[in-house]
This record gives C-alpha cells, structure tokens and sequence, in this order.
C-alpha cells in the first residue's frame, strides 16, 4: 500500500450511514488535520446524504465500489452491516486501501480467516474493536501493569439491563436503540459480548472457554437475551461473563460492572467510578456517555497512527480472530 505524503491528512471514505456512523463519524472529525473523511457510500442515500450534511462531507456514492473507483482515497472505514463486511474489504483491498473494519470481520469464524488470509498480502487491516479503548478500560489496564493488585486470582464481569422490558409507552429499549438485532439467530453474544470478550482478552491475556449456557427468553428477540460464560486465564485464574438484557430493577441502558481480585488489593468498576482497593488505593470518577464517543475517537486515531508508522494494529485480524474463535466456542457449547 502506497501513502502518499505524510504531512497531508488521510483521505477517508466511509461505508455506511446507519446509526453508529455518527460515532464514526464524530471521531474522524476529532483528529483535526490527520484525517478527512472525503466520501460516503450507502445505497440509502437519504440517509448518506444526512450525514453528509451533517458532518460536511463533499461526495455520496450510493455503493462502495463506486466511491473507490471514482475518489482519490487512501483508507476506508467499513461500517455497513456484517454481511457485507468481507466483500466491501476485498475490494478495498483490491484498491490498495488501509482498511478499518467494524466488528465482526464476517458473519462466521471460518469467513473471518479466509478473507483475514486473502487480504494480508494487499492491505493493511484493523478491526474496529472500540471497547478496549474505553478511557476506564485503558485506566484500569495501566493499574494492572502498574502492579496495583498484584496477580488475578478472580475475576467477575456483568451486563444486567432492562433494555427488553416493555417501558411506560410500551417499547423495547434495547430495541429501540438497535432494532436489527431482534432479527438476528446469533444476538447477544455476536452483537454485545463479543465487546466484553474482547476486554477482557486485552486486560487479563489470553483466555480458554471453560463454560457456556445461552438462553432465550423474550418473545421480541430471535436470538439469546441471557448468556452465562466462565474463562480461565493462563494462570487458571477463573473469569466470570454474565449477561441478561430482561432483568428487572436494572437501567436500559448497557453498563458493565467489572471487579478483579488481586494478591494484593482489588480492582472494581462499578457505575461512573473505578476503584482500587488495598494496598496502592485510587478511585477515578467518569462520564460515561463522554467515554462511549471517546472510544471511538481513540479506535480511530490509533488506525491512523498505525498506518502512519506501520506498527501493528492493537486489534489487527490475528487478534480479532482470538475473539471470534471464543464467541463461535460459546455457542457450540452454550445449549442455545
């Protein structure tokens, strides 16, 4: 892949202009003179015209591979839905494009490897894998290389939401939010988890399946709603994944609880507040809805670094394929 000058801003193509591309978007328009997003393809172009407008982009396509052969580009970030994802890479590919993709790769493990293979020798490739770069995740991966509890013996992570239960006007948060992934055979793990796996892979190292059991329980959803995984570590410490989207008492909204007991002192994540407990204490207060678009503006600012420098990507495909291999385990095994 050939850039060219290193001092002029990356020109950018979007793909996609669904809901999330205005995260996307927001965090291009963060970088401030290293990148530009130039383009936006969607055969939607009601909707593409929207963002164009919003976030002063010059030109529409109305298919990716329009914008590629008529727009000088150097990168494309891919945010179309899944089924598309490999075809719209391949043919970024073909172009000599550096490539960020939203998760996941493909809609199967086994797609995911093939077109991994196929691309490598053409581009560069980055997944798009942005809850590991939420500030609070990168505080607390920090205090864990700082030694601030000393080894992981336990570790317990929950996602406990209302978003299935009918509010007062009678709808579905979580569906409102995402309407798609009512539709969806492989839901909460594929869509929500897969976040929450990859997390913890980036805090605690590589992790083995020991556990899966899925279920379904709303009427509104295809898929699972509820999903109960166990991991160990390396060093068989045991790592907890808990997830209902139906239970009562809780907020619609996703927001995870995390706590990790160390030798030394406990870490724990709970509501805007990351805490340390024991002998190295600290406690760091957040916004979080600051964090959730922050995540994206440094997922996006670390691609562009690394095209940049040609250093690897933090969740380049031979990473990313970790993640996907533990997702596609815990539906072999989860009785769903």
């Amino acid at each position: 892949m050939k850039m060219r000058d290193a001092t002029l801003p990356l020109r950018v193509g979007l793909v996609g202009a669904g809901w999330v591309t205005a995260h996307h978007l927001a965090g291009w328009r963060s970088l401030q003179g290293r990148a530009t997003v130039v383009a936006i393809a969607d055969p939607n172009q009601a909707n593409a015209r929207a963002r164009a407008r919003e976030f002063g982009i010059a030109q529409v396509f109305a298919s990716a591979q329009q914008m590629f052969e008529q727009t000088p580009l150097d990168a494309v970030d891919v945010a179309a839905p899944r089924e598309f994802h490999a075809a719209i890479v391949r043919e970024a590919a073909r172009h000599g494009l550096a490539v960020l993709c939203q998760k996941p790769l493909a809609p199967t493990l086994p797609e995911a490897r093939v077109l991994a293979e196929e691309v490598a020798p053409q581009c560069r490739l980055m997944v798009h894998e942005n809850w590991r770069f939420r500030p609070y995740y990168r505080d607390l991966a920090r205090w864990l290389a700082d030694g601030r509890i000393g080894d992981v013996l336990q570790a317990s992570m929950t996602l406990l939401t209302s978003g299935l239960l009918p509010d007062e006007a009678g709808r579905l948060p979580a569906l409102e939010r995402q309407p798609f992934i009512a539709g969806l055979e492989r839901a909460l793990v594929t869509e929500i988890l897969i976040h929450h796996i990859d997390t913890l892979r980036f805090l605690l190292g590589e992790l083995t399946l020991v556990h899966a059991r899925l279920g379904r329980a709303s009427p509104a959803m295809r898929g699972e709603d509820r999903a109960f995984l166990s991991f160990e570590t390396a060093s068989l410490a045991p790592v907890a994944l808990l997830a209902n989207l139906a239970v009562h008492g809780r907020m619609p909204v996703q927001a995870d609880r995390l706590t990790l007991v160390g030798t030394t002192g406990t870490i724990e994540l709970e509501g805007d507040t990351l805490r340390c407990f024991g002998a190295q204490p600290a406690e760091l207060p957040y916004d979080m809805p600051a964090c959730y678009l922050a995540s994206y503006a440094a997922t996006i600012s670390h691609f562009v670094d690394g095209v940049r420098s040609g250093r690897a990507f933090e969740t380049e495909p031979a990473d990313n394929l970790r993640t996907l291999a533990l997702v596609e385990e815990a539906y072999q095994r989860g009785g769903c």
